[in-house]
């Protein structure tokens, strides 16, 4: 999955408008357009199309957290340079300060079985044994189970 097909997601799950999605970029301490914003979320084959980058997305799931949770006390977190699916299941998770059995809930709406233990290992160190890679599968199957829990079944 790209950061602009998660971006569109996570918009249309929470129905977030243009100027609720600059706000949040601004709370994870980046200033973006309207323009921008249109831009990222047009689709692929679109002329106009831009790619966001992943240091880009990454202020916007930090100012999501911010938006959703608060700011926390102290030093603001920088933005990853890089992200991979795991860092973005980890902010999401974070921001919608969901618990691995709201995680187990989810995944169990869109018909899959995870344990604690698997999803435990989703938020592990790369450098620790029991590590394991978060898919776009998986990823894909969360964020439409986040549709279904926030927005209702949409069939």
């Amino acid at each position: 999955m790209t950061n602009n097909d998660i971006l569109r997601r996570i918009r249309f799950t929470f129905d977030l408008s243009d100027s609720t999605m600059m706000e949040t970029f601004g709370l994870g301490g980046l200033e973006v357009t309207r323009a921008e914003i249109s831009d990222w979320l047009k689709k692929d084959d679109d002329p106009a199309f831009q790619e966001i980058r992943d240091k880009e997305f990454a202020t916007f799931l930090n100012g999501f957290i911010i938006s959703k949770r608060g700011r926390k006390e102290g030093e603001q977190p920088l933005p990853e340079k890089s992200l991979n699916n795991n860092i973005i299941l980890r902010k999401l998770k974070i921001a919608l300060n969901l618990m691995d059995d709201d995680l187990i809930e989810i995944m169990k709406s869109v018909d899959l079985r995870i344990s604690k233990h698997e999803i435990s290992a989703f938020f592990r160190k790369p450098t620790q044994d029991k590590y394991r890679v978060c898919h776009d599968q998986f990823l894909r199957n969360f964020l439409y189970g986040l549709q279904l829990k926030y927005k209702g079944d949409l069939k």
